[in-house]
């Protein structure tokens, strides 16, 4: 950590320079007046209604005045909460204006198995929800625990579209007092996100580096390092903080809900139990560090150990050989039920390595409920992650040799609904029909020296193996191997999944770097194409949700520069 990490600690103030509304605007995450969360929400397979406007805004999170993109006035946006086998429904207002984009949210994790059309993802499920318009989301609190929802219309969620989302469900296997709620980790840029998206598809152009590290929304920065006549910057804006009541076990929902950044997660003098990755519970084992890579989640218990009066950091940085940023360390303040709220905690922080790019080690996270997977998958397809510039000079990402570009005006997924599952004129859009296989066995080939989280939405898939060089063939804790939504694949490396193919549907499966996706690191996976009309009539919201785009696209540019996704 060096002297970086000292100076941005020793020059923590406790008493913020900046009020919540100039940093967050109306949220408490990160707060002191921050509430916790119950065990179960009042009523059983209940409707949970929410009602979001996404809108531009000025605001500070680490005291650097920006333009971002805000849901309902706040950030991070509003945490959601459901009882396992509810129901969602979030009506999303397009506001933005100055300029005037689409957008569309995906709800991280969720598998969407009667709602393949709510699965939020522009060009695969639903066009763009146009400026003025809004989309109705209507799906199943289909499983449990912690997750999130972002933007999935270009790079958007960089600029602050994201937030928590929590699904209540039974924890036998797990005991604490107080469920704390979501600590989301994300790093952060100064400059607003289409400028980034251009410096990414720029020929030639230096790789976009973050600015900053943010825990629920909030860092301090050193303003000298803004360049003179450059944006406003207010020191001491402001760190997170989080009470704890001693002799207590407290349940911390971790969230990377980055753009780039591998996270380690620490906590000064305290062991954390890791208890589910992502939506999967997983025999609880002890560790003094959390590896978390973009999209990925871990429920954590920890004892409060300390005395009443005391007080430590909890640390996010991001991993150093893992990540491009530029101020790499985050740090909030956890206080004791007595301890002093106007000093600065004294904490020393754990030690431990940050040499690979790579989750726990598979041997250590066995789901709780163990569900083997088919030991021969019925069919195979073998990924190949390669990159490099196009004829044009652009560097681009590839799947298979195919950068993928979407086509907000044909959903694939409604093109597929429609009987159309051939598409040999747009190989751009990179879909792999799977066919009417029961099962498949994806292995994923690295050819880069950078990882990827690679997430498959639809699923929860079995983490067969992975590591670096080339796959032995051998996996990994059969016939209880991993389950979660997004892994880690190695630079250089392999991953191995496999998945049954009983949602039948259009999946995305990509990596989740933001700037790795503008460039094209996605496929999509069609499965079971002929029963996907099985699930019933596409719902006349998402037919109007592409009336709108058309009616929109067709009398204004959309300037797509990415892969649009």
């Amino acid at each position: 950590m060096g002297s970086l990490i000292r100076d941005i600690v020793q020059s923590v103030a406790l008493v913020a320079s900046l009020p919540q509304t100039a940093t967050n605007g109306p949220s408490q995450l990160g707060t002191l007046q921050a509430p916790t969360f119950p065990d179960f929400l009042s009523g059983v397979g209940v409707i949970r209604p929410y009602d979001f406007t996404i809108s531009r805004g000025y605001i500070a999170p680490d005291g650097v005045n920006r333009s971002v993109m805000l849901i309902n006035g706040q950030f991070p946006g509003p945490t959601i909460e459901a009882n396992w086998g509810d129901t969602f429904s979030i009506t999303v207002r397009n506001k933005l204006e100055g300029p005037e984009e689409g957008t569309g949210l995906h709800w991280h994790g969720i598998l969407q198995r009667a709602t393949p059309w709510y699965d939020g993802v522009p060009a695969v499920q639903q066009c763009p929800i146009a400026p003025g318009k809004s989309l109705t989301y209507t799906f199943k609190a289909d499983l449990f625990g912690t997750s999130w929802y972002h933007s999935h219309y270009s790079a958007q969620y960089a600029a602050g579209l994201f937030g928590a989302m929590i699904i209540h469900g039974p924890h036998e296997n797990f005991f604490y007092d107080v469920d704390v709620g979501p600590v989301l980790l994300s790093d952060w840029y100064h400059s607003e996100y289409f400028e980034l998206v251009k410096q990414t598809m720029t020929p030639g152009a230096r790789p976009v580096f973050a600015d900053n590290n943010l825990i629920n929304g909030k860092m301090n920065f050193d303003c000298s390092k803004i360049p003179a006549g450059g944006r406003s910057c207010t020191p001491n804006a402001g760190i997170a903080k989080f009470n704890f009541q001693s002799g207590k076990t407290h349940r911390l929902r971790l969230i990377n809900a980055g753009a780039e950044a591998l996270q380690r997660f620490s906590i000064d003098g305290h062991t954390m139990t890791v208890v589910a990755n992502d939506y999967v519970p997983v025999v609880p084992y002890q560790t003094n560090v959390v590896t978390l890579g973009i999209g990925q989640r871990t429920d954590v218990i920890v004892k409060a150990n300390m005395a009443p009066t005391a007080s430590v950091f909890m640390r996010a940085n991001m991993s150093i050989p893992c990540s491009l940023t530029n101020q790499p360390y985050a740090v909030a303040a956890i206080y004791y039920e007595k301890a002093d709220k106007t000093k600065t905690p004294k904490s020393t922080a754990q030690v431990f390595e940050d040499k690979t790019c790579g989750n726990d080690p598979l041997t250590k996270t066995r789901p709780l409920f163990p569900y083997p997977a088919l030991a021969n998958a019925a069919t195979t397809v073998n990924i190949d992650i390669t990159a490099g510039p196009n004829k044009t000079g652009h560097f681009l990402w590839y799947m298979n040799g195919q950068s993928f570009r979407a086509n907000y005006d044909h959903p694939v997924y409604l093109l597929a609904a429609a009987g159309n599952t051939s598409y040999p004129y747009d190989p751009q859009w990179n879909v792999i029909n799977l066919k009417g296989n029961n099962s498949v066995r994806v292995i994923v080939n690295n050819k880069f020296p950078a990882a990827h989280p690679m997430h498959l939405h639809g699923h929860n898939f079995f983490v067969l193996a992975e590591g670096l060089g080339t796959w032995d063939g051998k996996i990994t804790g059969y016939p209880n191997t991993q389950r979660r939504d997004v892994q880690q694949v190695q630079g250089n490396g392999y991953l191995v999944i496999q998945y049954d193919t009983d949602n039948p549907g259009v999946w995305p499966f990509h990596c989740h770097i933001a700037w790795h996706v503008s460039a094209g690191l996605y496929v999509n996976l069609m499965e079971q194409p002929d029963k996907i009309n099985d699930r019933g009539a596409v719902p006349q919201t998402i037919v109007q949700t592409c009336r709108d785009w058309s009616a929109y696209s067709g009398s204004n540019i959309v300037d797509q520069i990415d892969s649009g996704l």
